[in-house]
């Protein structure tokens, strides 16, 4: 029987457009990620430091696959600006076959 491919949305946010921009471009040109969308306007509330602070964000819609998370991971806390960045996995549960496809030959899976 053959395994399931997995494929992930990795969400995260940027304080500014120039550390989204140079983000999704490393992992795009690095095929940790297939896609990346930045799509501004964020407002953030968050604990930090045991207050609640507040922030004006980008984030970031990242296409990947599971057997690339760890690198993508890695890279993209060596890349980001934060102290703790937020990094959340999502399963893709199902997709455009062709899509699905898509994102595996852009990582270099296929």
């Amino acid at each position: 029987m053959t395994k399931k491919k997995e494929y992930l949305l990795v969400l995260t946010t940027c304080p500014g457009s120039i550390s989204a921009k140079k983000i999704a471009q490393d992992l795009v040109t690095e095929k940790l990620a297939a896609c990346v969308n930045i799509v501004p306007g964020v407002q953030s509330f968050f604990s930090w430091v045991g207050k609640v602070d507040k922030a004006n964000e980008l984030l970031l819609v990242i296409k990947t696959t599971g057997n690339k998370y760890e690198l993508l991971e890695k890279r993209l806390k060596k890349l980001h600006p934060y102290e703790l960045p937020e990094i959340i996995a999502v399963t893709i549960l199902t997709g455009s076959g062709e899509y699905l496809k898509w994102i595996s030959t852009n990582t270099g899976e296929s």
